[in-house]
């Protein structure tokens, strides 16, 4: 029994010598093979090679190096060719398998350069090692190495930097890759950590509970990772991950339409993309968004209102005949209170919120109209983060809200 495992596609250096390449081609029998060589040594191939094989490979070709000794020249002619063979041959990343016992140096180093995000196994035979195995005619030793394992702190480090930036999407693809190309236990880690990055991918998006779906699973098989090991530092990750999986959960399962705990998502939010330097506008919409999410909660916990559906009645007397002409909707017939209107009404209903912002508001207004002005209101004035930063504040203060308050996305650095 073979002990490799199965091998779909095979790069092959090949020189004068073809015994350690029939050696390994009779062990392991690949679909398909790839012989890396000089234009002088094809010969080899289909005089020596060939006829040694009890079963020819499904497929083969070869790429051709004018200079076996030149790491430039090898290594182009591999980045030209490889990856459209391993194309046309609907191979895909991880089912490559790189034998380098005949490189030259320079073909070595190309092969494992060019090859390394198609492979996840490198071989390496070796007479020189007392622990030898006969393979056909030829003594190797199973130096077999799937080069990903070594790398993958590195990569990890990478997927981890696109995480903490807010690429969601990008760390959930390279964790995903690691999971498929490493060998042995971290397995489970990885796809965890795709989990997570997806949950947190969907969180960014508003999407609730399949974020809390997502974050709940990772972060389970997170921890059965972590008792089996893993690098440092997990403990110090999976803490506010389960901070982060409380606060969606109290916005998952409250039953309630308008929820406290949004506002505070949404500040949340719109202090991520200030802090990485990102949306300015995006961020500033939101937290006006947030501000009226703290009034539509007000209005709804204190005073049984709800700001898209009024009725007149319940308006404080000297609004309701603006209420009348001015905000019912001649499609649905429902009355609906705009943005400055809720504040007015928390205001005449004596609620603090309402009677802070109507205090306030002269010092308001300026941040108003710059955010009205900008690209994403109705002008054509680029936003300042100055103004970001002053509204935002602002909205703390008018909300009661402490900023240690807000929901905080975890750093991963392990």
């Amino acid at each position: 029994m073979s002990a490799y495992r199965p091998t779909k596609a095979l790069l092959l250096a090949i020189q004068a010598d073809p015994t350690p390449a029939i050696a390994l081609l009779q062990e392991l029998n690949p679909e398909m093979v790839c012989f890396f060589l000089e234009e002088s040594c094809k010969h080899v191939v289909e005089s020596e090679v060939h006829p040694a094989l009890s079963q020819m490979p499904q497929r083969w070709d070869w790429i051709l190096t004018p200079d076996t000794t030149s790491f430039p020249t090898c290594h182009k002619v591999l980045v030209q060719k490889l990856g459209p063979l391993l194309n046309q041959w609907n191979i895909i990343q991880g089912e490559l398998a790189i034998d380098l016992t005949s490189a030259s140096v320079a073909m070595a180093s190309a092969m494992t350069l060019v090859g390394f995000p198609f492979s996840t196994q490198v071989f390496l035979a070796s007479s020189t090692s007392p622990k030898e195995e006969t393979i056909g005619s030829d003594t190797r030793k199973d130096t077999s190495e799937n080069p990903w394992d070594e790398e993958a702190p590195r990569i990890r480090q990478e997927a981890c930097h696109a995480f903490n930036q807010g690429w969601y999407d990008a760390s959930a693809h390279t964790f995903r890759t690691l999971e498929h190309r490493i060998s042995g236990g971290s397995k489970p880690m990885y796809r965890a950590l795709v989990d997570i990055a997806q949950g947190y991918g969907l969180w960014e998006q508003f999407q609730y509970r399949p974020a809390w779906e997502k974050l709940k699973s990772g972060i389970k098989a997170l921890e059965l990772a972590s008792v089996w090991g893993g690098p440092p530092g997990m403990d110090r990750i999976i803490s506010p991950l389960k901070d982060n999986l409380r606060f969606l959960e109290s916005i998952t399962l409250d039953a309630k339409d308008i929820k406290q705990s949004l506002t505070l998502d949404l500040l949340a939010w719109a202090k991520r993309r200030e802090d990485r330097g990102q949306d300015i506008e995006m961020a500033t919409r939101v937290v006006l968004r947030g501000l009226e999410a703290a009034a539509q909660y007000q209005l709804s916990h204190n005073h049984q209102l709800k700001s898209w559906d009024i009725s007149v009645e319940q308006l404080p007397k000297d609004m309701q005949e603006t209420c009348r002409t001015c905000y019912l909707n001649d499609i649905d017939g429902k009355y609906r209170l705009p943005f400055l209107a809720q504040f007015q009404v928390l205001a005449e209903l004596g609620d603090p919120i309402g009677q802070r912002f109507q205090s306030e508001w002269p010092k308001m207004k300026s941040l108003f109209d710059a955010a009205d002005h900008a690209v994403l209101g109705y002008g054509f004035e680029s936003l300042k983060a100055e103004r970001f930063h002053q509204l935002f504040e602002a909205t703390l203060k008018l909300t009661g809200i402490d900023a240690g308050d807000l929901p905080k996305f975890p750093t991963l650095k392990f």
